[in-house]
């Protein structure tokens, strides 16, 4: 009997514990062209649902490899992004270009091991002290462990302000790296032959930007820069394909806040203070406002009042 009752009470435990993580999110694929696909991930903030799975990827098929730009929060996300570029091409990824040091978009380089990486020199410089912090950020929203993902350091850096030309695969790429904007790791890739940009988290769409680590200021002249180009299609870091048109409005948006935070500071209003005399309407039409606004808008603060030293 006590034999028994210890297997049926094996039978109930052994599912629960055998029970598998949902899978992953699909992407949204959109063929920009016969070169040129994007991986639209969900436009959300990491949560224990998507586990960390919302970011967008670019991949370039090229004369013999694929170049990928973002690879993902983890390495279960990276083999995630693997598998949907094996559906379209049977050519292995051969380089990988990390637009900044935040994990959602690094972390999967991890998946790609051989490859060549590229990011921008700051990036190189932080990208493992910080890839680590980023792990625990994931870890503690999503509830998950993930023992399989560390980060994985470019091979090559390129400098801040700068815009150099190569070609890999096949295929002309401007690196663009601005000055601070997003982070201070930033690296755009330009496809000038397609009037092409990927920006990274330089530009978001349908969702707040996060100023976590950003340099307001200089982001809001970066936007100006690629407002006043001729690129006819920008993959932003999250959200939907975009144009100079949507470059537009999000700069005008920054730009307001920034205007508004100054005067609210040269009155001698704490941030708190000026939020209320800010008009936030438009900000409210965009995702995740409750949870990133007022963090943005402390950010704007703290600029303005360390360039006032």
């Amino acid at each position: 009997m006590r034999l028994f009752i210890t297997i049926f009470l094996a039978c109930l435990v052994i599912p629960v514990f055998a029970k598998e993580s949902p899978p992953l999110p699909a992407p949204e694929h959109i063929k920009v062209n016969e070169r040129v696909h994007v991986l639209l991930g969900p436009v959300a903030l990491p949560s224990k649902e998507n586990r960390g799975y919302m970011v967008n990827s670019t991949f370039l098929v090229g004369d013999e490899g694929v170049i990928l730009v973002d690879t993902g929060f983890s390495k279960e996300i990276g083999q995630h992004i693997k598998q949907h570029i094996a559906k379209i091409t049977d050519k292995p990824v051969t380089h990988i270009i990390n637009t900044h040091n935040h994990g959602d978009h690094i972390l999967g380089n991890i998946a790609f091991p051989g490859v060549k990486i590229i990011s921008s020199k700051k990036c190189q410089a932080t990208m493992e002290k910080s890839g680590y912090e980023w792990i625990q950020i994931l870890e503690s929203i999503t509830g998950m462990t993930t023992p399989d993902t560390r980060p994985v350091v470019a091979d090559t850096g390129y400098a801040e302000d700068s815009r150099t030309t190569l070609t890999l695969q096949g295929i002309t790429l401007e690196l663009w790296v601005p000055r601070g904007s997003h982070t201070a790791t930033d690296l755009m890739v330009v496809i000038p032959g397609e009037k092409i940009l990927i920006a990274g988290d330089i530009l978001v769409k349908e969702m707040i930007p996060s100023f976590r680590d950003a340099y307001v200021k200089t982001w809001i002249a970066t936007l100006g820069e690629i407002e006043n180009t001729s690129l006819t299609t920008i993959v932003p870091g999250h959200g939907p394909l975009m144009n100079t048109a949507d470059v537009r409005e999000l700069r005008q948006l920054m730009e307001t806040l920034y205007e508004g935070v100054e005067a609210g500071y040269n009155k001698d209003l704490m941030d708190s203070e000026i939020r209320k005399t800010l008009d936030l309407s438009e900000w409210k039409k965009l995702k995740h406002f409750d949870d990133l606004m007022g963090t943005n808008i402390n950010r704007t603060y703290l600029e303005i009042e360390s360039e006032s030293f």
